[in-house]
C-alpha cells in the first residue's frame, strides 16, 4: 500500500470523525479506534470505500493498544505514518463536586491513554521516520487553568508536557511530535453535563459566557497542518488564541478575572 496511514482514537465522533474525513479525502488510509461501535459505523459511512479500518479500543488498556496498532499496521501494508492521540472526555465544575470515579476516569482516558498511545506508537513511527508524527489533542485548557476546570486542565497541561518532552526525546529518531490546543469545539461533548451533580449542558454555560464555539472542521484542518508543519503547539479558535496571549502578556489580568468570576465554568 503506497498511501499513507493514520490511526485516530476517538474517531467515532467529533474531532476524530472530522479528522478521519479530512485525511481520507486527501487519500490517506484511516484507522479508527473507539469504544463506540455505532460511532465508528457512522464515521465509516462518511468515508470513501476502502479508505477506513476500525477496531474497538479502550485507550486505558495498554495491551489493547499494542493489539490495535499491530492489526492496523497489517491492514495498512505494514506501515503507520501518524498516530493521533485524540480520545478524551470532558469534566468540569467545582472540584469538591467531582466524584473520585469521575476524576479517575478522566485522568485515565485523557492522560494515561495518551501516554499508553505514545508507548505503543513509537516502534511504528520510528520505522516510518522521517516524516512520521505523533499528534496529541491538548486544549486551550492547557494554557491557563480556569475555575471549574481543575481536573480537565490538569490532564491537558499534562498532554502539552508530554508533547514537549517527546518532541525532544524522539527528535533523533526523526519522529515529529505535535499537539492541537483548541478552545470549545462544536461536538456532541458540549451537550452533556460537566459532572454528575450538574444537569446543565456544557454548551449552555459556554454561550452565556460569550465564548466562541469553533466548528469541528477547523480542528481537522489544524490537524492536517500540524502533521505537515513545524509548529509544536497549534492553537485552534479565538478562545485559544486569546488565552495564549493573555497568559503570556497579561497574566495579572487573567488571574484577576479568574478570581472574580461568578461560577465555575465547568
Amino acid at each position: 500500500m503506497a498511501r499513507k496511514a493514520i490511526f485516530i482514537t476517538g474517531g467515532g465522533s467529533g474531532i476524530g470523525r472530522a479528522a478521519a474525513r479530512k485525511f481520507a479525502a486527501q487519500g490517506w488510509f484511516v484507522g479508527i479506534g473507539d469504544i463506540s461501535d455505532e460511532g465508528m459505523a457512522g464515521t465509516l459511512a462518511l468515508l470513501p470505500p476502502g479508505s477506513c479500518w476500525t477496531t474497538r479500543l479502550d485507550v486505558r488498556d495498554r495491551a489493547a493498544w499494542d493489539a490495535a496498532l499491530a492489526a492496523f499496521a497489517g491492514a495498512a501494508g505494514g506501515k503507520i505514518d501518524v498516530v493521533f492521540n485524540n480520545a478524551g472526555i470532558p469534566i468540569g465544575g467545582p472540584i469538591v463536586d467531582l466524584s473520585s470515579e469521575e476524576v479517575e476516569r478522566t485522568l485515565d482516558i485523557n492522560l494515561k491513554g495518551v501516554i499508553f498511545g505514545a508507548q505503543a506508537a513509537y516502534p511504528y513511527l520510528k520505522a516510518s521516520a522521517p516524516g512520521s508524527c505523533l499528534l496529541n489533542t491538548a486544549s486551550a485548557a492547557g494554557i491557563y487553568g480556569v475555575p471549574g476546570g481543575s481536573v480537565y486542565s490538569a490532564t491537558k497541561f499534562g498532554v502539552r508536557s508530554i508533547t514537549e518532552s517527546l518532541d525532544g526525546e524522539w527528535a533523533a529518531d526523526g519522529i515529529a511530535v505535535r499537539d492541537l490546543m483548541p478552545g470549545f469545539i462544536d461536538t456532541p461533548l458540549l451537550d452533556i453535563a460537566p459532572n454528575r451533580k450538574s444537569n446543565e449542558a456544557i454548551r449552555d454555560r459556554v454561550i452565556p459566557s460569550g465564548l466562541e464555539i469553533t466548528p469541528v472542521e477547523a480542528v481537522a484542518d489544524a490537524a492536517w497542518s500540524a502533521v505537515h508543519g513545524e509548529k509544536l503547539h497549534t492553537l485552534v479558535g479565538k478562545t485559544a488564541t486569546s488565552a495564549q496571549f493573555a497568559a503570556r502578556w497579561l497574566p495579572g489580568l487573567i488571574r484577576k478575572r479568574n478570581r472574580s468570576s461568578g461560577r465555575p465554568l465547568g
